[in-house]
């Protein structure tokens, strides 16, 4: 369980773009909510990250899963951060969010410092629960943020917003960033693996996009051992990633992460989720 300087407390997250803009889910996810197959007050939900200005990317409402391969294990996606921007988002989406329906954690990202304080700014009048970082879109080409970048825009938007902040890393970041977080993140979430890391000699099937990012069963040697050295390096919460069978869970917890985090499993089997979290809870009962 991870409690945040508001108040909010959450165990179970849904990764950033698991269930959209506004996290009720993607078009294609929503008829299981009619089931109760798909229960996003289960979760603390991460939306699809914002840049400031709309960003193309590869993903397309017409052909939504071109950008994504189910391969054993997991999911290889290269979705490059598409999203309509900040500005649509604080128009048509942001308005609606009511914390106590949904509890919905900002996502961000920007190559400079000065412009994320200022999204986060932006967010900070609407009812979220938190605000995400992402410093490391792992199949974007605007690639990783620098650890320089990292720490001064953590410092701005602590400075600019009142949302509790999570800091969203990389297998790749180094952790000598980590003693200058202190004070400014309240919890570390972990993204995908690049493709270049996990295979480096192996050709992706996304490669004519650019390669992407693998998540899932198959990137938990990489998630689950960075976990490990967060553990060790650090006393800000971690969420622990890459859940794809209910036995995780338990890995995760015994690895000494203080949430879980459901990302691709969502589209791999979107119905998971849900159904892991309603065992877990009834078996600590």
């Amino acid at each position: 369980m991870i409690k945040l300087s508001n108040g909010h407390r959450f165990e179970y997250m849904a990764a950033s773009g698991a269930l959209g803009f506004d996290g009720n889910g993607w078009f294609w996810e929503r008829p299981l909510k009619w089931f109760k197959l798909l229960k996003p007050s289960l979760f603390t939900v991460v939306i699809k990250t914002l840049t400031r200005l709309p960003k193309k990317g590869n993903l397309k409402r017409s052909v939504p899963f071109k950008c994504i391969r189910f391969v054993p294990g997991g999911v290889v996606n290269d979705v490059g951060l598409t999203n309509l921007g900040i500005k649509w988002w604080s128009q048509e989406i942001g308005p609606k969010v009511k914390r106590e329906k949904i509890a919905l954690v900002g996502s961000i990202f920007s190559m400079n410092a000065e412009e994320s304080a200022e999204m986060a700014k932006r967010l900070s009048k609407f009812d979220l629960v938190a605000l995400e970082l992402n410093a490391s879109c792992s199949n974007s080409k605007d690639g990783m943020l620098r650890p320089e970048t990292i720490v001064e825009a953590c410092r701005k938007i602590k400075e600019k917003s009142r949302l509790p902040l999570i800091l969203k890393l990389s297998v790749v970041h180094q952790l000598e960033i980590l003693p200058f977080l202190k004070g400014l993140v309240e919890a570390i979430s972990i993204n995908s693996v690049p493709w270049g890391t996990s295979s480096p000699n192996k050709r992706s099937p996304l490669a004519y996009l650019g390669d992407g990012a693998i998540s899932g069963k198959i990137a938990q040697p990489f998630t689950w051992d960075f976990l490990k050295r967060l553990k060790k390096a650090t006393s800000i919460p971690i969420i622990g990633p890459s859940v794809w069978d209910f036995k995780d869970i338990e890995k995760l917890r015994n690895l000494g992460a203080n949430a879980i985090s459901f990302g691709s499993i969502f589209l791999r089997y979107p119905w998971r989720p849900t159904l892991f979290v309603q065992k877990d809870k009834k078996n600590k009962r």
